[in-house]
């Protein structure tokens, strides 16, 4: 079996299922789901992101996001959704909420579970991609499998 830690920001979508449950072919996957709530310090940087790609009426409603504590309770619904549909694909999913230090988990979840690769299925982020501060390049550093960066879908 094929385990792959992924890190997500929002819940899955059809495609990112379809996607995710195929990319190692006929293989059985098994992925384990972290997901990262929204941040406060992430505000300003998810808005320069969306000016940057255009986005500017998602720019004007960062501010409406739900952030920190408040961030927990959709983390977990959008976790739940995440696992039953890798689940209904056909996949074994287990996950948890990130709750501290992303990467550290990262690394320990990796290493607890034998991983075969980390996928970070993620929004562009142009500001932190730029700077190589993206959980993607962060975690090539952190990690001794291959990391793996998708965009994740919209509805």
């Amino acid at each position: 079996m094929f385990t792959t830690v992924l890190m997500i920001e929002k819940p899955l979508v059809p495609t990112d299922v379809e996607l995710l449950t195929t990319l190692h072919g006929d293989e059985d996957t098994s992925f384990v789901v972290l997901m990262q709530p929204h941040g406060d310090q992430d505000r300003l940087l998810r808005a320069l992101d969306d000016v940057a790609l255009g986005e500017l009426d998602q720019a004007v409603r960062e501010g409406e996001e739900p952030e920190g504590n408040a961030a927990v309770r959709p983390a977990e619904r959008a976790l739940t959704h995440s696992l039953e549909a890798l689940r209904a694909a056909g996949s074994e999913a287990v996950g948890q909420i990130v709750e501290e230090h992303p990467l550290d988990l990262l690394r320990s979840v990796v290493e607890q579970t034998h991983a075969d690769e980390v996928i970070v299925l993620t929004r562009p982020h142009l500001v932190e991609e730029f700077f190589h501060r993206d959980w993607t390049s962060r975690a090539r550093h952190k990690v001794g499998v291959p990391v793996l960066k998708l965009y994740a879908h919209e509805e």
